[in-house]
């Protein structure tokens, strides 16, 4: 699943090294007592993206519940203000694995750079691509099998895995991510779309034409800081 929280009204979420610090530390401790697994994650100024995995989607809500909570109460309290924070409920998508997650892998970890704030992912201090990437130790990462098929040895599916930034994602790969994301669409082919229907007795793609989605997509235009 690939998840997005974001500041209300798109207003900083993150305001000191220390709050970053705070929050990687509490995912860990929120995806541990669900059982979730974090693949790949980039805390932005004014939102975050997770990509991970879960044995049951009420796992999920537990984990952001319990995070965003705890974080909420440590902005208010070190920054003596109050009320929320978060711009409600989390938005989602479920991804197909085989097709899907690496390129989601990807999409969240540029997400900085596409931002404008670095000129590559590795020189941003707040996400998970370094340790994808490059290798570093980051306790809060469990790499997705589809991940370790790249190769059994870590260095060099950490080589193969940064050859795959030598090409930027394709534009339609950037709006098919953030559309199903934004609408809580599926974000595979059309075979995983109807089974993920038949599972969940909902529409998981877009409706048709002329007709408004369930949870409009965002503006085109982003601001610095603010890309998705």
């Amino acid at each position: 699943m690939h998840v997005i929280q974001r500041g209300n009204n798109r207003q900083a979420c993150f305001f000191s090294d220390d709050d970053y610090r705070c929050y990687l530390e509490w995912l860990g401790h929120a995806s541990r007592d669900t059982g979730c697994s974090i693949h790949a994650y980039v805390l932005m100024t004014n939102h975050v993206h997770l990509l991970l995995s879960a044995h049951d989607a009420g796992d999920v809500g537990g984990m952001m519940k319990a995070l965003g909570q705890r974080y909420v109460q440590h902005v208010n309290r070190v920054y003596a203000r109050s009320g929320t924070l978060w711009e409600g409920r989390y938005r989602s998508c479920l991804v197909q694995h085989d097709l899907y997650l690496l390129s989601c892998m990807r999409y969240i970890e540029l997400n900085p750079v596409r931002a404008g704030m670095v000129d590559h992912p590795g020189a941003y201090r707040w996400s998970s691509h370094r340790c994808n990437a490059q290798g570093e130790a980051d306790a809060l990462i469990q790499p997705h099998t589809v991940f370790t098929a790249l190769d059994a040895e870590p260095r060099i599916r950490a080589e193969r895995y940064r050859r795959l930034f030598q090409n930027a994602l394709q534009p339609g790969e950037v709006d098919q991510i953030r559309a199903a994301t934004n609408g809580n669409y599926a974000l595979g082919n059309d075979r995983f779309a109807a089974q993920l229907a038949s599972a969940l007795s909902r529409r998981v793609t877009p409706g048709r034409a002329g007709r408004p989605p369930k949870h409009p997509q965002e503006p085109a235009s982003r601001d610095l800081f603010e890309s998705e």
